[in-house]
This record gives C-alpha cells, sequence and structure tokens, in this order.
C-alpha cells in the first residue's frame, strides 16, 4: 500500500473527483480511497479509467457503510461498488466503523467470503479502537491489513499507533491536515518554512515519518501537487520532537459517531 494517497471524502462533484482520481493517477498516486457513504464510487471509477494508469498498478480502496454491513448485504453492495468503480476487485475493503449494523461474528465472515472469491485482496476496519481490533483478528480467517482512523498531529494517536506495531497492522490517516487547522499551526508553519514548504506537507512527511499512510482530500491540481510533493520531505528529528509536542486530542469527527459527525 502507497504510504501516501488521494482521499475522496466529501468530493461529491462527479467531474471535479473524476477529474482529480485522473490528475492525481497522472502526477504519480498509486492509492485511491472512497467509501459507499461518500456518494463517488463511480466517479472515483470513471477517473481509474481515464488515467493512462495500468489498473494493476493502482491500490484501490473502499468501505462498507453502516448500514450496509449485515451479511447479505456486505455481499450485494460491495457488489455494487465493484461495480460503481468498474472493477473486478479492490485492493482494500473496509468496515467503515463498528456501528450500525455491524456484527463482528456475520460482518467480518462475509469479508471473509469476499477475500476467498478475490473480490477483495486485503480487509481492512476503520475507527476500530484496540479492542475491536483484536476481537476482529480473532475471527477473521484472512489477514487484518489496516485500521482507517482519524490521525494528523493535533490526534496523534499513540496507544493505536503502538498497538498496530505491536499486532503487525496498517494505520491509515484519515483528515491528516486536521482539516485545515494545520495551516494555522505556528509550529508547522515555521518548520515549513524553513524548507520551502506548506503545513500541509509537513504533516504529512511527519505521518509518513510515524510509518503511518495518510490519504488527505485534495482537488485541483495545485493542492494535489502540493501534497505530493510531501514525499520529498525529510524532517529531523528536532523538528519531529516539536510536533510531537504539539499533541492536544483535538478530533475533527466525533467517535460516537452522531448525526452531525460528517457535517
Amino acid at each position: 500500500m502507497p504510504m501516501l494517497g488521494l482521499g475522496t471524502w466529501q468530493n461529491d462533484d462527479p467531474q471535479e473527483c473524476t477529474d482529480s482520481v485522473e490528475t492525481a493517477l497522472e502526477m504519480g498516486y498509486r492509492h485511491v480511497d472512497t467509501a459507499q457513504a461518500y456518494g463517488n464510487e463511480d466517479a472515483v471509477g470513471d477517473g481509474l479509467a481515464a488515467a493512462d494508469v495500468d489498473r494493476e498498478d493502482i491500490f484501490l480502496a473502499t468501505k462498507v457503510w453502516n448500514a450496509n454491513l449485515a451479511a447479505e448485504d456486505v455481499h450485494a453492495t460491495t457488489e455494487e461498488s465493484l461495480d460503481d468503480l468498474g472493477v473486478d476487485a479492490v485492493d482494500l475493503l473496509y468496515v467503515h466503523w463498528p456501528a450500525g449494523a455491524y456484527d463482528a461474528e456475520a460482518t467480518l465472515g462475509a469479508f471473509d467470503e469476499l477475500y476467498d472469491q478475490g473480490k477483495i485482496h486485503n480487509v481492512g476496519v476503520s475507527n476500530f479502537e484496540p479492542h475491536h481490533v483484536e476481537e476482529a483478528m480473532e475471527i477473521l480467517d484472512a489477514p487484518l491489513f489496516a485500521n482507517q482512523v482519524e490521525i494528523h498531529p493535533f490526534l496523534q494517536q499513540e496507544e493505536l499507533r503502538a498497538h498496530a506495531e505491536e499486532h503487525d497492522y496498517e494505520l491509515v490517516a484519515y483528515s491528516p491536515l486536521a482539516r485545515g487547522d494545520v495551516f494555522e499551526s505556528d509550529v508547522l508553519t515555521d518548520i515549513g518554512d524553513s524548507h520551502g514548504a506548506s503545513a500541509a506537507q509537513v504533516s504529512l512527511a511527519w505521518l509518513n515519518d510515524k510509518g503511518v499512510t495518510a490519504i488527505p482530500k485534495a482537488t485541483g491540481r495545485d493542492h494535489i501537487a502540493d501534497n505530493w510533493r510531501s514525499l520529498d520531505l525529510e524532517l529531523s528529528e528536532a523538528e519531529i520532537a516539536r510536533i510531537d509536542d504539539i499533541d492536544r486530542e483535538d478530533r475533527k469527527v466525533d467517535p460516537d459517531f452522531g448525526p452531525d459527525a460528517w457535517d
């Protein structure tokens, strides 16, 4: 799984979403993340088809929404996702939240079946706490590949990072730019200025240093390119330490996932 991907949350204008995916892939991105709940899988699929990049070179991930986590719905809606995306299989399929129709045994059993059928190449979970992850690992026959959670310099998730390292699964960071708050940080801006880089690039480089894959959402060539340049940014140990010191447990998504969590 490439360490930097294109996130597509809130990218619900079909043409803009298609163009963003095509632009990112042509620029060098090889990881695209979407979800049933985003309502844009068909537009993402159009972007995949438009880009001059072989499908086998792209790591494509989507997520099964909470209401679709009953076993039969996992199968039915995943088939719909594959059809919308225009692919035979996805590289990673996530349980979006341990909520709604989620039943660990039934839901994960359906994921195992999809894995055995070759329709998904890896099983993932999202917004899982350590005890949810451990339960999933006990139930799954397939390896648990990744947990996608909110991570950024203001919510550093040290416990989850340690848990992922101990149990050998990947962490994927959504909202890695704290929904724009990184641009208001004097620390991130100061470090960026010393490198001729943006605060966004600094945040993404910090995540890379921590071994966390980031999937910042981006539209427009300039924004997509700015995030891409983070791969060339090397932070010093002192700069990493400065960022470590700004953790303030500032969540952008309600962990209880109330009705306003996506606003």
